[in-house]
C-alpha cells in the first residue's frame, strides 16, 4: 500500500482539479469569514446586515480569537461539497478513463490500490485544511493590526481540536463521495448526488422535521450533515447567534463525533467490499 499511497500523492499534487477546489474553499471562506464581516464593521450603521449588532462585537468576529470559527465554520456545507467532489473525482477518475485496469495488472490488489488512494486523499485534505487556516490567520492578523486591536489566540488545545473536527468532516465528505464513485463507476453522477445532498436534501429534511414532523427530530439527528455541524459547533465554541449555515448544537459534541466518525468507517468499508466484489469495467 505505500507504493501506491505514494504515487497517489504524486498525482494528487499534480492534478489541477485538486488546487482548484482547495482554492474554491480558500476564498469562501476569507470572503465569508473576513471580507464581509469587516466590510459589515467599516460601514457600521450603514449596512442592514449589521443593524443592532454592537460594531465592536462585528470586529470581534474577525479577531484572532474567532479565526477557529472562521477556518472550519464552512466545512459541514460548502467545503465538505468540495471535499466530496474531490473523493468523486480522484476515486471516479480511474473508472472514468478506463486506467484502473491498467493499474492493477502492474501488480496491486484492489484493496490496496483503494486504501493508497483513500489515505492520499486524506493527506491532501490535511494540507487543505492547514492552508485555509493559516490565509484565515493571516487575515486575522492584518486586520488586528490595522484596528490597533487585541491579538488573543485560543490555546494550543483549542486548536488543536478545532483543525482536527475540522479535518475529520472533510474526510467524512470526501469519504463519501469515494463511495459514491465506486458504486457509480464514474464522476458525474456521484458529484451530483453528493451535492444536492450537501446543498438541499439535508437542509430540506431538516427544515421538514423541525416545522412539521418534530417527533422525527431521531432521523434528522442521525444524518450526516447534522453530525458534522454539530461537531463544528462543538470544537468551536461559537454562538447559535453567530453560526454559519449547517452549524448547529442539534447534538452533543461527543456523539456527533462518534457518528462522523462511524459515517467515516462505513464509508470506507462498503467502498473496499464494492471494489473487491465487482467488475472494474
Amino acid at each position: 500500500m505505500l507504493g501506491s499511497y505514494r504515487a497517489e500523492l504524486l498525482k494528487l499534487r499534480k492534478r489541477s482539479a485538486v488546487w482548484v477546489l482547495f482554492g474554491a474553499g480558500l476564498v469562501l471562506s476569507l470572503i465569508f469569514g473576513y471580507l464581509l464581516p469587516y466590510l459589515g464593521y467599516v460601514t457600521g450603521d450603514d449596512n442592514p446586515q449589521t443593524n443592532g449588532v454592537p460594531r465592536a462585537e462585528v470586529l470581534r468576529g474577525v479577531l484572532p480569537e474567532r479565526v477557529m470559527d472562521n477556518t472550519i465554520g464552512g466545512f459541514p456545507v460548502f467545503a465538505g461539497a468540495l471535499a466530496l467532489v474531490l473523493g468523486a473525482i480522484v476515486v471516479g477518475g480511474e473508472y472514468t478513463w478506463g486506467t484502473l485496469k491498467t493499474i492493477l495488472t502492474q501488480r496491486p490488489g484492489r484493496g490496496t490500490l483503494l486504501g493508497g488512494q483513500l489515505l492520499g486523499l486524506l493527506t491532501m485534505l490535511a494540507v487543505w485544511v492547514l492552508g485555509i487556516f493559516a490565509a484565515c490567520a493571516l487575515c486575522s492578523i492584518g486586520i488586528a493590526a490595522a484596528e490597533n486591536a487585541p491579538m488573543d489566540w485560543p490555546s494550543a488545545g483549542a486548536l488543536l481540536k478545532g483543525l482536527g473536527g475540522g479535518w475529520l468532516v472533510l474526510s467524512s465528505w470526501c469519504l463519501a463521495g469515494a463511495l459514491l464513485a465506486v458504486a457509480f463507476r464514474n464522476v458525474a453522477l456521484p458529484i451530483g448526488l453528493g451535492v444536492v445532498w450537501i446543498l438541499g436534501i439535508e437542509t430540506l429534511l431538516a427544515g421538514v422535521v423541525n416545522s412539521l414532523l418534530p417527533d422525527l427530530h431521531v432521523l434528522s439527528d442521525a444524518l450526516p450533515g447534522t453530525n458534522a455541524g454539530a461537531l463544528v459547533f462543538s470544537v468551536t465554541g461559537m454562538s447559535s447567534a453567530d453560526a454559519p449555515p449547517g452549524v448547529r448544537d442539534a447534538v452533543s459534541g461527543d456523539r456527533a463525533l462518534l457518528t462522523v466518525l462511524g459515517y467515516a468507517a462505513v464509508f470506507v468499508v462498503l467502498a473496499v467490499v464494492t471494489t473487491r466484489r465487482r467488475d472494474v469495467s
